[in-house]
């Protein structure tokens, strides 16, 4: 089993100071933003710095992987990305403001087709859709298990566009969760996922000098059965790290499920508890976030 991520890191594409600066970052990922932290007039500088930065360092040896945040692919901006960017071998693209499986679709056909003209083998840039980010989306979610996209790292979600394209006031409850509809949602996107046997990605937490909520809600949404989240300030990247990375306790019960399965029998007994194919399952999902 393939180890997820655990944090993606929002960095701005147009800005060379700030790439300089997460070259080391401890996120298993960077996400190299060309959309909402890019105005329109300099969208076409951080493609280039963007293109750049992923072709010098993509390669490096136990960095973070490099991702893209390409724009929405209904803007001018989306194919121009993607023909900048394939050449220099991102190890995945992040497509916002999808409206269904469709959006992807044709995200991964224009892959296809450039991976193939670049010499680079084809399936091998990941997709990671932002699943919720307009009215309609929510709707399809359970269609991406019908859908077949290999190369489809897993479903994430968003509250602030979501909430723009609502035309609500907040998303918050008044207790400061998420209100119902974003809770309705984020729910949606993990069964999704988890439907379509990828990965479920938490999304960002705004406020980011309240470290102790990120870590809160962090471990909570990995008990709930996601598998990262995404940052937007490196601050909060060792938080969720840690947050999604299995305690000594957890690894070693883990690991002694998966050795009482050894013989291949449908359940057995430990410490007390019958256990049988779903916590086998739960019990490699574990040992694949350990290191």
């Amino acid at each position: 089993m393939t180890k997820p991520l655990r944090s993606f890191l929002f960095v701005p594409g147009d800005s060379e100071k700030k790439l300089a600066k997460v070259t080391d970052s401890p996120a298993d990922a960077l996400i190299l933003d060309l959309e909402d932290a890019v105005s329109e007039s300099r969208k076409s500088r951080a493609r280039g710095l963007v293109a750049d930065y992923v072709a010098e360092h993509n390669l490096e040896a136990g960095g973070p992987q490099l991702w893209v945040r390409i724009n929405p692919i209904d803007t001018e901006h989306a194919l121009n990305d993607l023909t900048a960017l394939v050449a220099a071998r991102p190890a995945g693209i992040m497509i916002p403001k999808i409206n269904g499986p469709a959006d992807v679709v044709r995200v991964h056909r224009y892959l296809e087709a450039l991976e193939a003209s670049s010499g680079i083998a084809v399936g091998s840039t990941q997709l990671l859709p932002v699943a919720t980010e307009t009215a309609i989306a929510p709707f399809r979610l359970g269609e991406f298990a019908d859908v077949q996209i290999p190369r489809l790292y897993g479903l994430t979600w968003g509250a602030e566009d979501l909430s723009a394209a609502l035309g609500a006031s907040t998303n918050r409850g008044i207790t400061g969760e998420w209100a119902t509809t974003y809770q309705l949602v984020r729910s949606l996107t993990l069964m999704a996922a988890r439907a379509a046997d990828v990965e479920a990605v938490e999304t960002v937490h705004v406020d980011i000098h309240n470290h102790e909520a990120l870590a809160e809600t962090s471990r909570r949404a990995r008990s709930e059965g996601f598998t990262g989240r995404m940052a937007i300030h490196p601050a909060q990247v060792e938080t969720i790290n840690t947050a999604f990375t299995p305690s000594e306790q957890e690894a070693e019960f883990a690991q002694r499920v998966v050795e009482a399965f050894a013989d291949q029998v449908g359940t057995v007994a430990l410490d007390g508890k019958m256990l049988d194919a779903p916590h086998l399952k739960q019990a490699r999902r574990v040992l694949a976030l350990v290191e």
